[in-house]
């Protein structure tokens, strides 16, 4: 048996001459030549696996040519593995395929065991990605890193914790990693545009863990997928397919790459300390550009950038034409009477006729969406610090209290002098009673009520009538007046001092006299 293996290494060697490596292989020129062509036309390079036979070699180097056994059609294993990366193509498919080539050309064909057995010795040989599992392009797995990366503040010496995003794809093991200072649903949407981003294309498969963020319920009978999350998915034309719970062995490549992540990213920076999150994040970027350039230990020459670029990078489909603006979806809240909803720093406006219904939030960094059956019934510019009054839109507002929005210190202050000097002081009083002038304006939009409800007349009467009462005028005693119809009373005439008669029964003298003696007769 010639020895394959050996001409093979000391070929790829260089340093050995054909008379060298004849007396190493103990086999002819002729032999050597033949081996070193053959080897070359099939892609076959050293190093080989230990388990690869010279037997193998011959097969593959030389099919049918040094047997007596019956010649098989041998597959063209190049052709086989270069359509096991399209999409839907499988090993049976491409034996049928196989099968009905030999039909046609009448030789003998492999069976389907055989067939498949060969080409996993091929890739093995060849050196060639296996594709029978994992095809290029397929899928992404993502996951957050166990560990954390401590940010220490310089002036209080406080320490926060930092976390690590890992997604891998299974085929080339290209790993992406970014450092946020959260792990809330936001920072979860940005990672993965910063991860295809990176990538430069989409996977069709999106594999994450059953974490909040992404995954609400995996049961055996339901999946029900974080809306915000289902979102980003939709827009990048991907489908979510969680890993079983408590099963991480789904998603295999994610785990290891955590793993290789700790060790090449977080532990190599055990020993720096940060006092920023921007200096930790760019740290933890040089540090990923150093794991994809690490040789492979399995693939001598190769890198993970290097296989991602030459076997999986041609797979992936294109990204938008514009990036994705992460939304996060808020849980439902019921309109309150101010018409107001919040998103957890301000309150927003909604549509008055929502008051009592429940509605939900849509969320993004520049706009705060409101959206009621699916229908959007509002939309603001989001705010990121607390402001002190709520974001109110006027056409949002009752009747009643866009008017409100309208009134200003002279317009009531005409509007009393036009009614009249009574109405004219009761306004003044309302506008000047507190601190501001708009702290009266309530009371003066009622008073224009009563005037409108009862006619300027009656309300001026009632306002002369209360004033001589009191000097501060209320909407309550007012409204009571001119319901009752105080103000029609007429006021009682001031009573006139009664004049004494001049004429009157005047007794005489003998009436006086009569009084000393007794009782007149």
């Amino acid at each position: 048996m010639v020895n394959y293996r050996e001409i093979l290494r000391m070929t790829a060697d260089g340093n050995y001459g054909i008379r060298q490596i004849k007396a190493g292989a103990h086999c002819s020129y002729e032999k050597i030549r033949e081996t070193q062509e053959a080897a070359k036309a099939k892609g076959i390079k050293w190093p080989l696996d230990d388990d690869v036979t010279n037997e193998e070699l011959k097969e593959f180097l030389f099919p049918g040519k040094y047997t007596s056994l019956p010649i098989y059609a041998m597959p063209d294993f190049a052709y086989i593995h270069k359509e096991l990366a399209r999409p839907g193509v499988k090993l049976t498919l491409l034996h049928e395929e196989y099968m009905n080539k030999c039909l046609t050309e009448g030789t003998t064909p492999y069976q389907y065991t055989q067939f498949c057995d060969k080409y996993r010795r091929w890739a093995k040989v060849a050196k060639a990605t296996m594709r029978i599992r994992h095809k290029p392009g397929d899928k992404i797995e993502v996951d957050w890193a166990g560990d954390t990366l401590p940010i220490h503040d310089p002036v209080t010496g406080d320490v926060q914790k930092c976390y690590l995003f890992v997604s891998s794809l299974p085929c080339s093991f290209y790993v992406f990693a970014d450092l946020c200072e959260n792990m809330l649903q936001e920072s979860w949407q940005y990672c993965h545009i910063g991860m295809y981003d990176y990538y430069g294309g989409v996977t069709r498969l999106l594999v994450p863990d059953n974490l909040k963020t992404g995954v609400i319920t995996n049961s055996r009978y339901d999946l029900i997928m974080n809306k915000s999350y289902q979102e980003l998915a939709e827009y990048y034309d991907t489908a979510i397919v969680p890993c079983r719970v408590e099963s991480p062995n789904d998603k295999s490549h994610a785990e290891g790459s955590v793993s290789f992540a700790e060790t090449w990213i977080l532990a190599k920076l055990r020993n720096h300390k940060f006092f920023s999150f921007e200096e930790a994040r760019a740290a933890v970027k040089q540090a990923l550009e150093e794991l994809n350039n690490r040789e492979i230990t399995s693939r001598k020459g190769w890198t993970r950038r290097k296989a991602f670029l030459e076997e999986e990078a041609p797979f992936l489909k294109p990204l938008p034409k514009e990036p994705y603006e992460p939304a996060v979806w808020l849980p439902e809240q019921t309109v309150g009477h101010d018409y107001l909803v919040s998103d957890g720093i301000n309150k927003y406006s909604v549509p008055f006729d929502l008051i009592g219904k429940r509605v939900s939030l849509k969320t993004t960094r520049k706009l705060v969406e409101i959206y009621f059956h699916g229908d959007r019934m509002a939309v603001h510019v989001r705010k990121d610090t607390p402001q002190r009054d709520p974001i109110v839109k006027t056409e949002h507002m009752p009747p009643e209290h866009q008017a409100y929005m309208k009134y200003t210190e002279e317009d009531f202050t005409a509007w009393g002098k036009e009614v009249g000097p009574a109405t004219q002081l009761t306004v003044e009083s309302f506008l000047r009673r507190g601190r501001e002038p708009e702290q009266g304006f309530k009371f003066c939009a009622s008073l224009q009520g009563l005037a409108k409800r009862y006619s300027a007349s009656r309300l001026e009467a009632a306002c002369e009538r209360l004033l001589e009462c009191t000097s501060k005028p209320d909407i309550r005693t007012l409204s009571s007046m001119l319901r009752n119809g105080q103000d029609k009373i007429r006021k009682p005439e001031q009573e006139q001092p009664k004049k004494r008669s001049s004429t009157g029964h005047t007794h005489g003298a003998a009436y006086y006299r009569n009084l000393k003696g007794g009782v007149s007769k």
